[in-house]
């Protein structure tokens, strides 16, 4: 088997002088690596190892940011099968049923039963792609884990009275709708 060098000169792409000269540059190397203790560095492979580290770097990025959308359009998943498998009927009431989501004040119409249900935290209104739906307190807790923003809080009110209150005096109906 003939070497590469061989090879170029039978088809007459370098001369005996370029030979030469090469093996004079080689050996002239080794002897300033034996005398320095040093290796030189060939920069072609550095920048080829530099290039696949950022190409394994971006791999990992992109591969985060699938596992991140995977991970939510699984929980998405979760959230719309808990509705639909746990979703209660409104009752088809004609009572305005008001709460607040977003920064916005949203109605829904209930039952009188509907609405005792809500008033007590047994049922919870969940806001999912633009349909309000209504859930057991159960059920909501565990969207919520998933995803709070989608889970109307009711805010329950007390009926303790604050001794420095200066409406304590007054009392707020019960059926007072706002």
């Amino acid at each position: 088997m003939a070497s590469l060098q061989d090879q170029f000169l039978k088809a007459g792409l370098i001369d005996k002088k370029k030979i030469n000269k090469a093996k004079q540059d080689k050996s002239i190397q080794q002897k300033v690596e034996r005398q320095t203790g040093t290796k030189s560095v060939d920069e072609a492979r550095l920048a080829a190892q530099e290039a696949q580290r950022k190409q394994a770097e971006r791999a990992r990025e992109l591969n985060a940011k699938r596992d991140a959308a995977a991970r939510e359009k699984a929980i998405q998943a979760q959230i719309v099968q808990m509705v639909q498998q746990s979703r209660q009927s409104k009752g088809g009431g004609d009572i305005a049923y008001n709460f607040t989501h977003d920064n916005k004040i949203k109605r829904v119409h209930v039952s009188a039963k509907v609405q005792a249900e809500l008033i007590a935290g047994r049922l919870m209104i969940v806001c999912l792609d633009d349909g309000i739906e209504l859930v057991p307190a159960v059920i909501a807790e565990k969207i919520a884990e998933r995803d709070p923003s989608l889970v109307v809080q009711v805010s329950r009110s007390s009926t303790e009275v604050d001794e420095d209150d200066p409406y304590a005096d007054y009392k707020i109906p019960d059926d007072l709708m706002w």
